[in-house]
């Protein structure tokens, strides 16, 4: 089963099990596939897909953030809740310990001696790391690594 029917089959879930909240984001999700389906006339497969979640897990990111910075904590507890769901169709990612892991094998073999060698690192660990691994994350380690003692 391919993910667009995963998600199909998880909205008449929601449907039947009356969870308004997570019914609304699998339609948010669903209205975005087929918006880009429509626009570019073509089918979407799992990774197309999956780039359309990432791209609204950045977005619920940026907006959590934000509302907590305006004080709004209702709003970014409902974006948490979406996010959750969202996240729920991604692969699982590597752990924060597994990516200082590469990190430091990065470091090690691009020779990186410094922060001005960040962008030979990044290069190496962008094909190395699984899509969908979060790139601050990555970024922050990198910098913690390359720090002058």
């Amino acid at each position: 089963m391919g993910l667009k029917e995963q998600i199909t089959d998880d909205m008449k879930a929601a449907m039947r099990a009356k969870e308004a909240a997570k019914l609304l984001t699998i339609r948010l999700i669903l209205a975005e596939i087929k918006r880009r389906e429509v626009d570019e006339r073509i089918e979407l497969d799992d990774e197309q897909t999956q780039a359309i979640i990432e791209k609204m897990i950045k977005q619920r990111k940026d907006s959590i953030s934000q509302f907590e910075d305006g004080n709004r904590q209702d709003l970014a507890d409902i974006e948490k809740a979406e996010l959750v769901i969202l996240a729920a169709y991604m692969p699982a990612g590597l752990s924060e310990e597994e990516i200082a892991a590469e990190v430091a094998a990065a470091v090690s073999a691009s020779g990186a001696t410094g922060p001005q060698d960040m962008g030979k690192v990044m290069g190496l660990l962008k094909a190395k790391l699984p899509k969908g691994t979060d790139m601050g994350i990555v970024s922050g380690l990198i910098k913690k690594a390359l720090a002058p003692a």
